[in-house]
């Protein structure tokens, strides 16, 4: 038995109300504040739910079903949460998580997983909206999360932009999987929210803070260390074992045993030679955010003998911590395409097909594919397909048109059923 459904059936009602009314919708907010500071909030007031509960939410697969009140009890502990990311989102200053990149790579980025949370979460939230007639507070809890998304990479890290990413993803696979539902109205209202957002976090934006606080860093401990063990070339070595076996990872990341031993033969078993090897990387850097900020059919062109030359470097270091590059980009491009899908088929429905002709594929020559979505001989929609294809498969998106069965609506797979999945109680 879940504990939420041991409240009393007038709690639920209450909750219901509550909900219902969306009392902090109208509410004037301060735009002065640091959105940081209000996404701090927003987490602290993240509600913690019995493990029962939390499965009840968060496993079973929603769509196509008509959710209950064990089901907005349960979302309704959410609104305190999205009060703060809603005033997050109307904030007229700059974003500034306040991290000190101090710790390079070990620096603790906290607000990462509660923000996809909160993302996923969202979708919910609108989910129940819609189903009740709250299209503003739909709306509202959408651009929320989407505003935290872009926000996420204002701490300048490659991690964070993949976070964004991975938000934008959901926030659009929101928007079509209750196409059916939207108004005209709020579509509108959605196109022109997601263009006022905080301007997208990029790979190529990133690397200055990845050449901080890891090459930059680097320098600082082992300078560090040649200080605090001047005189004694034994300990100093063991030390740089030290910081090149905390490099290497963990076992569950496929602990790298061999490095530390690898780049201390490179640099020829001095510190000046290890202070050279990281003083090489170093323009790398620059070169990489050179690569990364090319359009798709020169960044395609480039990456492959960029790669090679990096994966060939006798610098144990480059090879070691430049691979990231090309897939990184490649999401990057993906979400691009998906949020462009989602403007074109807002635009669709709105205007037809002078609305879906007038957004161009930003990897094509015109705009996106399309074609009718039938499942099981009844058509639920329509499918866009962009012309990129850098993760090996079409990037598509499917907009549903009519409610039922559940289906997955992008990646390689998209048009599949999706299996019933029931809470686990």
């Amino acid at each position: 038995m879940l504990k939420i459904m041991k409240l009393h059936r007038s709690t639920v009602v209450l909750l219901s109300l509550a909900f219902a009314g969306s009392a902090f919708a109208a509410e004037d907010f301060r735009t002065d504040i640091n959105p940081a500071l209000r996404y701090y909030q927003a987490y602290l007031k993240t509600p913690k739910l019995e493990p029962a509960d939390h499965d009840h939410l968060f496993v079973p697969e929603w769509r196509g079903q008509k959710l209950d009140h064990d089901f907005l009890s349960l979302i309704g502990t959410y609104d305190g949460q999205f009060k703060f990311l809603r005033a997050a989102a109307g904030a007229k200053v700059p974003c500034d998580w306040g991290i000190d990149m101090s710790d390079g790579p070990y620096t603790l980025m906290l607000g990462l997983a509660p923000a996809k949370a909160a993302a996923q979460t969202a979708r919910l939230r609108v989910m129940w909206h819609l189903q009740n007639g709250r299209q503003a507070d739909a709306r509202d809890d959408l651009l929320a999360a989407f505003a935290l998304g872009r926000n996420v990479t204002r701490d300048g890290t490659t991690i964070s932009a993949l976070v964004e990413f991975a938000i934008e993803n959901i926030i659009g696979s929101i928007v079509a999987e209750n196409f059916f539902q939207w108004e005209p109205n709020t579509l509108r209202q959605i196109a022109d929210g997601l263009d006022a957002s905080p301007a997208r976090g990029t790979i190529a934006q990133s690397l200055p803070m990845e050449k901080a606080s890891f090459c930059d860093w680097l320098m600082r401990k082992i300078r560090k260390s040649r200080e605090e063990n001047s005189g004694n070339d034994a300990r100093l070595m063991e030390k740089l074992r030290e910081i090149f076996d905390l490099a290497a990872g963990t076992p569950e990341e496929g602990e790298d045993k061999g490095f530390p031993d690898r780049v201390l033969k490179a640099a020829g078993g001095t510190v000046d030679g290890v202070l050279a090897l990281v003083e090489e990387m170093a323009p790398l850097y620059d070169k990489a955010a050179v690569v990364e900020a090319l359009p798709p059919a020169e960044f395609e062109e480039q990456i492959k003998p960029f790669m090679a030359f990096i994966s060939n470097h006798p610098n144990p270091l480059v090879r070691k911590f430049f691979p990231f590059l090309e897939p990184c980009r490649a999401k990057e491009f993906a979400a691009q395409a998906k949020l462009a899908m989602v403007r074109a088929g807002i635009e669709y429905k709105l205007r037809g097909n002078a609305g879906l002709e007038s957004v161009i594929d930003p990897f094509g020559a015109g705009p996106f594919s399309f074609r009718r979505f039938v499942l099981d001989g009844q058509d639920r929609g329509f499918e866009l397909k962009s012309a990129y294809r850098g993760r090996g498969f079409d990037e598509v998106l499917i907009f549903v048109e009519k409610d039922g069965p559940p289906f997955k609506l992008d990646w390689k797979n998209a048009g599949e059923p999706i299996p019933k999945r029931g809470s686990k109680k």
